[in-house]
């Protein structure tokens, strides 16, 4: 089942995105609103202007924005570009069986400290299995070459998860990387070597230590978003791929 947004999304055009969390839209009337943007990648390939996008209105007083941006029309599919929602997403398809590989443990905790000062996205409990750690990473990034890509910016703190996730594996536990790929469009999917090399190279090492790493793509409309089918991780660099 899909999560559906907690109020009906507002349509408007995409003027400009800014200072990381702002966004200018123009709404159908031809008025201007600020909407808060959750999202402190580049947004490179879903910020383009003049695009359609969909708000979510608020009238928490405790908030100065009263729209939060939530999807991306790339001109093919909408993008989900409000990084607060796929911890969620990901939670609820794995509580639903969604997720095969994470399926049969017996509870579930969001934002579990672990690591170096770190938390954990998504912890996995059971008394026979053992604890499984996910991390998850909200990929929109469409690459030059076809394929979406993560991530979208350079990435330190995205390493830095690895490396806490490859220490999780080596002391024998299970330590997945959940890439939910929140966009339709583009075919396959692989770390963005063009845009961070070193995380790239860092993924591929993690794979090898034992870090499990998992696709899914997401399935979206204007009323809701859910975890939909298992994508392939391809970790060949670009320059090893054959021309489509």
């Amino acid at each position: 089942m899909p999560v559906r947004f907690e109020q009906t999304l507002l349509e408007g055009n995409l003027i400009r995105r800014y200072k990381r969390f702002m966004a200018d839209v123009e709404l159908p009337d031809g008025s201007v609103v600020t909407a808060h943007c959750a999202n402190s990648g580049s947004m490179a390939t879903c910020k383009d202007p003049g695009q359609p996008v969909l708000l979510l209105p608020t009238d928490s007083p405790k908030r100065k924005l009263k729209y939060t941006w939530e999807l991306y029309h790339s001109g093919s599919c909408w993008v989900g570009v409000n990084t607060h929602r796929p911890n969620a997403l990901v939670a609820e398809a794995i509580a639903a069986g969604s997720v095969p590989e994470l399926a049969g443990y017996a509870g579930m905790r969001r934002e579990v400290k672990y690591g170096r000062n770190s938390r954990i996205d998504i912890l996995l409990e059971d008394p026979d299995k053992g604890p499984c750690h996910v991390e998850v990473k909200n990929c929109t990034l469409l690459a030059p070459d076809g394929m979406v890509r993560f991530p979208d910016a350079v990435t330190e703190r995205g390493r830095k998860h690895l490396d806490e996730l490859m220490e999780l594996a080596a002391e024998g536990g299970r330590a997945v990387m959940f890439f939910l790929v929140n966009r339709t469009d583009g075919k396959g999917f692989g770390p963005a070597d063009h845009i961070d090399p070193d995380y790239g190279k860092r993924l591929r090492e993690a794979a090898e230590a034992g870090v499990e790493l998992l696709a899914y793509r997401t399935s979206i409309t204007p009323e809701g978003m859910e975890v939909g089918t298992p994508e392939a991780v391809d970790l060949r660099p670009a320059h090893e791929l054959s021309p489509s």
